[in-house]
């Protein structure tokens, strides 16, 4: 599942450099924090490997 947002997607790649041990946990805040925590390293690289071109900075809230 391909992230819906820059935001999202660089969310993502916190979290997963913090999965792999590259980053502390400590220093994630917000979402990257929550996507340390449910996401598997997995569905974190999926998310993180989103191409940022065309994508809106943030996603709406529809």
């Amino acid at each position: 599942m391909p992230a819906t947002s820059k935001a999202q997607q660089m969310a993502a790649g916190a979290a997963l450099s913090a999965k792999r041990g590259e980053t502390k946990k400590s220093e994630l805040k917000g979402a990257s924090r929550e996507m340390f925590e449910s996401m598997s390293e997995k569905q974190l690289e999926e998310f993180a490997e989103t191409k940022r071109k065309g994508l809106p900075e943030k996603k709406s809230k529809h």
